[in-house]
Parts: C-alpha cells; sequence; structure tokens
C-alpha cells in the first residue's frame, strides 16, 4: 500500500468538512471503507472524497444514509459512482423527492384545516380516531395523509 497515495483520516475530515466521528461513522454503516496501515491507523483512498460529496449532496436533498447505501451496494464491485451512475441517482432520488413535497404539500394543507381552526372538535375533528378504529390500518397518523 502506498502511504502518501491515501489519505489519514484528519485530512478527509479536513477535505471534506465532516468531522472523524461522522468519517468513522459512515463507515460503519458501510457508506466508505478504509485501509489499515502498518501502525493501524486508517487510510482511505482518494476516491472516497468523491463518495462522500454524494453523499453530503444526497442528505441535503432529503435521501436517507439508508437509501443512500442501497444506491451505492448496486454499484458494480462497490466502486465509486461515475456521472452516470450520478444522473441515474439523481433522476430516481427526483421521483422519491417528489412523493415527500406532495405528502409535506398534503400534511401542510389538513393540518392548517384541523388546527389552524383551534376547535380540535372530538365529534368534527378529522383526525379524532374513536375507539382506535384507524389501527386496522397500521401505524401512523392516516387521516393527516389522506383525503378525508
Amino acid at each position: 500500500m502506498q502511504e502518501e497515495a491515501n489519505l489519514s483520516v484528519g485530512m478527509v475530515a479536513k477535505r471534506t468538512g465532516i468531522a472523524v466521528s461522522t468519517l468513522h461513522f459512515y463507515e460503519q454503516k458501510g457508506l466508505i471503507t478504509s485501509l489499515r496501515n502498518q501502525g493501524n491507523q486508517r487510510r482511505f483512498k482518494r476516491e472516497v472524497l468523491r463518495r462522500i460529496a454524494i453523499i453530503k449532496a444526497a442528505q441535503k436533498f432529503g435521501v436517507s444514509l439508508d437509501e443512500i447505501k442501497l444506491a451505492f451496494d448496486a454499484l458494480p464491485d462497490k466502486r465509486n459512482p461515475t456521472k452516470d451512475d450520478w444522473s441515474q441517482l439523481a433522476a430516481q432520488w427526483q421521483k422519491m423527492l417528489d412523493e415527500k413535497i406532495n405528502a409535506m404539500t398534503q400534511l401542510k394543507n389538513n393540518i392548517t384545516g384541523c388546527i389552524g381552526c383551534g376547535c380540535l372538535s372530538l365529534v368534527h375533528c378529522p383526525i379524532y380516531n374513536e375507539n382506535d378504529k384507524l389501527a386496522a390500518q397500521g401505524d401512523g397518523a392516516h387521516l393527516l395523509f389522506s383525503d378525508h
């Protein structure tokens, strides 16, 4: 292993602007990998910088670390994403983000009509769940994401 061709954890943290603990967390989650030198210190290939840039960009767009890991795991031989890979990931994540935006818009529109009036009526409130009848639909606040 060429020592000078690899970056220490501190160098990667400085270069990417993220904490060393975050790098350790990403490695623990399987998002990045490191090598060990003879002194058992972490060393990263320079390509990790691109991978971290993608992680940071995806997170900024609301993509979870689990979703990022799934995308990385789908790459052949766990290689770094290429420009074409990024285009495919962006298109895939665009659809997911559109769904999140639609859900948030629906929540925004419904919540102002319900709690905005201040009534919190147990008779007319669309989110009141008498006798927990919505339990059959599974976990979560179902009426907040429905058309009542």
